[in-house]
């Protein structure tokens, strides 16, 4: 295959989906000593052994990577068979599991942690200061526009364009339910305080930033990166950003900022409409999962 077409197929699958695939096979080859191609009956096997030790969304998804790998090859895709999804079905009753969620993002947790940032993005220490900037950007920028972590790493400085005072014009090129990659623009707009476009316009002019990923690593010299961040370290950098202002952010994730939007949009009556369209989810189920509300029992409650 010619290596242009290597590079759009690349392209037209997400990294982070595919980094999990490649763990998933590499589980199943060499943890398990699985083989490929695969029968309908070793991944029903494959599936009641580590129906105890993974998750079953965990199992889901090394399905679909199996699936995956056996129809890119032009072999039958054992996962489809009737025993393979029933064992999946029994390991659900068997073993049900609540689902983890990350903790919401509170207003108030949010405004003492952008306080530290903000003594930080003054300092005269130039890497304190690049990191206080990139990380006051990121975290407002995720909160109130409800960005998951591979949104944040993949903006891109010329997919931005500001309007001082009024907004930000954000072009996404792909998302997490944008299969086709069609983009879409979304705008953030700016605030009276915790201002998503004061702080990307401080961290522009800070980093000086002309074009590429606008999130990057900065190393202990206070040198900026020209890679982008990796979706898979915004967990620990949102914890560290507290922790280095004496905060504890400890369980926190990505998610936590997408989740501590909708529950402050919740809270402050937006309705189920408006936030799928602001945040760009498909059905209220979506949206539900993410909202931490308090049930209205008024005088009864203790």
């Amino acid at each position: 295959m010619t290596a242009p077409v290597d590079r759009y197929l690349k392209a037209a699958r997400r990294e982070s989906t595919q980094r999990r695939y490649r763990q998933a096979l590499e589980h199943f080859e060499g943890a398990w000593g699985g083989l490929l191609p695969a029968s309908a009956d070793s991944v029903a096997r494959y599936l009641a052994e580590h129906a105890e030790q993974l998750a079953s969304a965990t199992l889901r998804t090394h399905l679909a990577a199996l699936a995956q790998w056996h129809l890119r090859h032009g072999f039958v895709d054992p996962t489809k068979g009737a025993r393979v999804r029933d064992v999946l079905r029994g390991i659900r009753a068997e073993h049900p599991q609540p689902v983890k969620r990350a903790p919401a993002l509170q207003l108030q947790a949010l405004e003492a942690c952008i306080a530290g940032l903000h003594g930080q993005a003054t300092s005269a220490d130039a890497t304190k200061r690049l990191r206080g900037c990139r990380d006051q950007a990121l975290i407002l920028l995720g909160f109130w526009r409800a960005f998951r972590s591979d949104d944040l790493c993949q903006l891109q400085v010329e997919h931005i364009k500001v309007q001082t005072g009024a907004s930000l014009e954000i072009f996404l090129a792909s998302g997490k339910t944008d299969r086709d990659h069609q983009g879409r623009a979304v705008v953030v707009p700016a605030l009276k305080r915790l201002c998503p476009v004061a702080a990307y316009e401080t961290w522009l002019a800070a980093s000086g930033l002309q074009q590429g990923p606008v999130f990057r690593a900065i190393d202990r010299w206070g040198h900026v990166s020209t890679q982008g961040l990796n979706a898979n370290s915004m967990s620990r950098l949102l914890r560290m950003a507290f922790a280095r202002n004496g905060l504890d952010g400890e369980g926190y994730s990505g998610h936590s900022l997408r989740r501590g939007f909708a529950t402050w949009a919740d809270h402050n009556e937006w309705g189920a409409k408006a936030l799928m369209d602001y945040v760009g989810w498909q059905d209220v189920q979506s949206a539900m999962r993410y909202i931490d509300t308090t049930a209205p029992f008024g005088e009864w409650r203790r």
